[in-house]
């Protein structure tokens, strides 16, 4: 069973969620979300996510101006993990029918950082199977950790055991990133799939109209 990790974690957890006197002292009134942000981030939401280049599961390279077409939940996991990524993927999957059944066009997105073992037809076929609306991608070592360091994710390989079925230990956040504006909130592991649609249901009503 994967561990999600005390030490390492934390850190992970901790850079995130960062500055939380920002949050309890007020928020920014010229912020469109304020109403809808439930979390404090350290750096605020522009210091996390960015461009990113991978392969979906035609094994077409794409970016992330090609994959964030609509406003997208991204995880990043692996279709070995043996508990959390499943679980978490069904939850978003929820989330996904809630919003669609409430008219928001939306999507998840579900990036490997076990490119060694996940490619093309291995992102696919979970992404699939979680969801119609869900978008597998994987690339090489350096495209998944770049894109992971990008939205300040944490992963590990573990190195005992079978080399052939090691676990990979990562952090749990999914990420609300809306196009033409990027990211702007996120989920963790304790939110439920009505709270995820219901908050990512408050950005995208506000969201600004180009």
């Amino acid at each position: 069973m994967i561990k999600v990790y005390a030490i390492a974690a934390f850190a992970a957890i901790a850079a995130l969620l960062g500055a939380t006197f920002w949050y309890s002292l007020g928020r920014d009134t010229d912020d469109v979300f304020a109403e809808c942000r439930t979390s404090a981030i350290a750096g605020g939401p522009g210091s996390i996510g960015g461009p990113f280049t991978l392969i979906n599961g035609k094994g077409e390279t794409v970016t992330n101006t090609d994959v964030i077409t609509k406003p997208s939940l991204v995880y990043f996991g692996y279709t070995f993990c043996p508990d959390v990524c499943p679980l978490d993927n069904a939850r978003n999957a929820e989330a996904l029918d809630l919003l669609i059944e409430g008219g928001h066009d939306t999507q998840g997105v579900f990036i490997t950082i076990d490119p060694e073992r996940d490619g093309p037809q291995e992102v696919d076929d979970f992404a699939a199977n979680m969801h119609e609306q869900m978008i597998g991608l994987t690339g090489s070592l350096e495209q998944t950790a770049a894109a992971s360091k990008a939205y300040r994710t944490y992963f590990k390989k573990q190195e005992d055991g079978d080399p052939d079925y090691y676990l990979v230990d990562h952090s749990t956040f999914t990420y609300l990133v809306l196009p033409e504006v990027g990211f702007v909130e996120f989920f963790k592991r304790g939110d439920t799939a009505e709270d995820i649609a219901n908050r990512t249901a408050c950005f995208v009503d506000n969201a600004p109209v180009n």
